[in-house]
């Protein structure tokens, strides 16, 4: 039998509550976390369900643009924050799973070297 490559429905569940998955499930917690489209998903995930919620401000009597600033005064930093700690979030989603927290930073590492190579290619120091 072979292992699952994507978490069943109630896993995933879950894991979007914070539980941890099977060990066989980590390639795909790494790919989740810090594979390509993480960001969305993780924005995704953070803000849908506040937006959701403030959309009941809908319901408040008068002229549409009151409700609607008030949700956008609340979405806005709300997503703000939202980007200043994933990196935090990802590190510890990461840890929790047994995976390592750097993993985070590689795809930031990946760039700074090639800028280097680019760099020292340029200027003769490197073959």
């Amino acid at each position: 039998m072979s292992e699952p490559s994507r978490p069943t429905p109630t896993q995933y569940l879950g894991y979007t509550f914070g539980r941890t998955l099977p060990p066989e499930l980590r390639d795909w917690v790494r790919r989740d976390l810090v594979g390509p489209g993480a960001t969305v998903r993780y924005l995704t995930r953070f803000v849908l369900p506040s937006f959701l919620l403030l959309l009941l401000f809908l319901l408040i009597p008068g002229p549409i643009w009151i409700p609607l600033a008030m949700i956008a005064l609340l979405v806005i930093p709300l997503a703000y924050f939202a980007i200043a700690l994933m990196p935090i979030y990802q590190r510890h989603r990461l840890h929790q799973h047994g995976l390592n927290p750097d993993l985070v930073s590689e795809r930031a590492q990946l760039r700074a070297d090639d800028v280097r190579d680019d760099y020292e290619r340029r200027h003769g120091r490197l073959s």
